[in-house]
């Protein structure tokens, strides 16, 4: 199975990217805003229950790739390393998404929340492709099932994703007064999360020497 130095590179990376903002912490923290911190806890909710359905699809599908096509992991890794590239310039380009700023969005009963949740994950490409490129870096096919595997780096990401979206909902009205006033600090968050994501696209697009 995955070793404990992969797995904490594993977690670093899920750290880093649930925190560069996508449509996910835009809407849970949006919603949290406009309607108060259950609704954004609701929606949250829905959000991971998405990943859920993201992390079924990709490691069935893994599975039966990587069984088929053992040469497959380069082409995957390479992937997975301009997957992560791209996000470091969506972190650094000018107009970049800000998820704490303020937004009007019309009330919604719980349901909905739920719902709006679940299908602003199951429809976001981006995370089906963070599943299908980043996952394989981290796999051993001659150490295990792949089905297994995938499955436990899938509860150590969306447990990760959860508790930092669940801090952001309940700390957004807080960490929005302070980014108002601290623009330069926003700015270079952005720039540290961009180098970040960049590092981690050349340590996966390197291959490993033996």
């Amino acid at each position: 199975m995955t070793g404990l130095h992969e797995l904490l590179f594993f977690s670093l990376a899920a750290l880093v990217l649930v925190l560069t903002p996508g449509p996910n912490m835009i809407y849970c923290v949006s919603r949290a805003l406009c309607q108060g911190r259950a609704a954004g806890l609701l929606s949250l909710a829905g959000v991971l229950l998405g990943f859920v359905v993201h992390l079924m699809a990709a490691s069935l599908g893994l599975t039966a790739l990587l069984l088929a096509v053992p040469f497959a992991f380069d082409a995957i890794r390479l992937a997975g390393a301009a997957y992560l590239a791209w996000l470091a310039w969506q972190a650094v380009k000018p107009g970049g998404a800000a998820p704490f700023q303020p937004r009007t969005l019309p009330t919604d009963p719980p349901r909905r929340l739920f719902a709006m949740g679940f299908l602003t994950n199951v429809l976001n490409p981006k995370v089906a492709m963070f599943y299908l490129s980043f996952f394989p870096q981290f796999l051993h096919p001659d150490q295990g099932s792949v089905l297994l595997q995938s499955l436990k780096l899938g509860a150590i990401q969306i447990g990760i994703s959860g508790a930092v979206n669940c801090a952001l909902v309940l700390g957004a009205a807080g960490i929005t007064v302070f980014l108002s006033r601290s623009e330069g600090w926003l700015r270079a968050q952005r720039w540290v999360m961009g180098s970040v994501l960049a590092a981690l696209a050349v340590r996966i697009a390197l291959p490993e020497r033996k």
